[in-house]
């Protein structure tokens, strides 16, 4: 069975359907971009399967061993996130919540836990730096860690390089791809339809066109071509 399958899944809000009939799969080792117009449902979609929203109809079903909580999340920053005043492994170390149950306290295994994956981010040398002190990719690495710290599995990325220069952008990306070789899979929401093409293993498109399939299927089909009309078109921000 799919790592997550959605089957016939409505989503909305505020007793507004947003998209409807939505199908898709997510295979172990995936990287899945989900693209679309502001508005089309991506940010629901994404807290849906964390389960922090019902969806309106259907469902979505977790198999091949996953559970709700073996799935990392990085989610679009807040100002009030960024100005957080807690050290960067505090912050890092919040990952592995999820793993503790009714325990108060962190084991040294889950600090152990911490220290390797801001080694992987290459951010052990901000272990004591006050995260709000930091930059906005550095900020990002910060991020990364802590969703490992909750999952070797599964993360879910909400455009996780909005606000980013372009170089730490592509560094970004690259990190990214680097997770999802050494095994994890990738679900991430962007408006960088190229970067999605480039790195991603499947492409859902949702609005007002519904699309699932690789990028390959992606790249010829008419959801391609007209997200790219709108976003010429100034429709996308």
């Amino acid at each position: 069975m799919s790592f997550i399958s959605a089957q016939n899944l409505s989503l909305g809000y505020d007793r507004t359907v947003v998209v409807d009939n939505l199908n898709f799969k997510v295979e172990k080792g995936n990287y899945l971009c989900i693209v679309g117009e502001n508005g089309s449902g991506k940010t629901t979609l994404m807290k849906t399967m964390l389960g922090l929203q019902a969806p309106v109809g259907g469902q979505i079903l977790f198999g091949d061993g996953l559970k709700k909580n073996e799935i990392g999340y990085l989610p679009q920053q807040t100002v009030v996130q960024r100005d957080f005043p807690a050290s960067v492994f505090e912050i890092v170390l919040s990952g592995c919540q999820s793993r503790m149950g009714l325990r108060p306290f962190y084991t040294e295994k889950e600090r152990k836990l911490a220290r390797e994956n801001m080694e992987r981010m290459g951010i052990s040398d901000l272990k004591k730096r006050c995260y709000r002190e930091l930059s906005g990719g550095q900020q990002q690495r910060v991020l990364l860690a802590r969703a490992l710290c909750a999952t070797t599995k599964v993360l879910l990325l909400d455009e996780p390089v909005s606000g980013l220069d372009p170089k730490v952008t592509y560094e970004m990306y690259e990190l990214i791809k680097e997770l999802n070789d050494g095994g994890v899979t990738i679900i991430m929401v962007s408006h960088d339809i190229a970067a999605s093409v480039k790195y991603a293993s499947h492409i859902l498109h949702i609005g007002k066109t519904l699309f699932f399939g690789t990028k390959e299927e992606y790249v010829s089909s008419n959801a391609s071509e007209l997200f790219m009309k709108n976003m010429e078109g100034g429709e996308l921000a």
